[in-house]
């Protein structure tokens, strides 16, 4: 058979290191970039510090406030999802129904003892992180009520509050102002 090849020829002796370079040749020219698998450090501390970034602006331009009013000055927080104010179309109001929705918890109007243990149970069931406002006299230091033995003096003995909003009763426009200053202090412009 004239027609076989004689593998033990010189001329195949190198073949194999032959097809290890032609194969190691063409896949130089397509090398890939390492995917989120196999990273490099310094390219996974530029992603993580841009999600960061993305996820403090998501916090701070996306505050869902718990649909919640105690006493009167409940009355001036309806007012301020009314069509006067529009706080809708500025991206204010979206009042929820549940605390597992919500991020920012406006407690409106005076705070009896007794709804003490309610209100830290609705404040651990919303998402972190989380906010408290305090919108009112009342909420902010017990009100004309200060002295009676069943209301606490000020939301703050009972929650960390981020932000204070002054007036008996407060205009729904310093809701707004409220609003504002909490968005900044979620960006980091402000600090506690």
């Amino acid at each position: 058979m004239a027609d076989e090849i004689d593998h033990g020829s010189e001329e195949f002796a190198d073949a194999r290191q032959e097809m290890d370079q032609l194969v190691y040749d063409s896949l130089k020219s397509k090398e890939m970039k390492p995917n989120a698998m196999f990273a490099r450090l310094s390219d996974l501390a530029k992603s993580a510090k841009m999600s960061r970034t993305a996820v403090t602006w998501a916090r701070k331009n996306s505050l869902w406030p718990l649909q919640f009013g105690l006493a009167c000055c409940a009355i001036e927080l309806m007012d301020f999802g009314s069509s006067r104010i529009d706080a809708e179309r500025k991206g204010y109001l979206l009042f929820r129904g549940t605390p597992r929705q919500c991020d920012v918890m406006v407690v409106a109007g005076w705070v009896t003892k007794s709804m003490v243990p309610e209100i830290k149970r609705l404040y651990e069931q919303m998402t972190e992180p989380r906010y408290v406002i305090a919108f009112g006299e009342c909420a902010t230091c017990g009100g004309p009520w200060w002295q009676s033995y069943n209301i606490v003096k000020g939301i703050d003995e009972v929650l960390h509050v981020d932000v204070y909003v002054a007036g008996c009763p407060p205009k729904p426009e310093n809701l707004f102002a409220a609003l504002m200053k909490l968005q900044k202090k979620v960006g980091g412009s402000i600090e506690d």
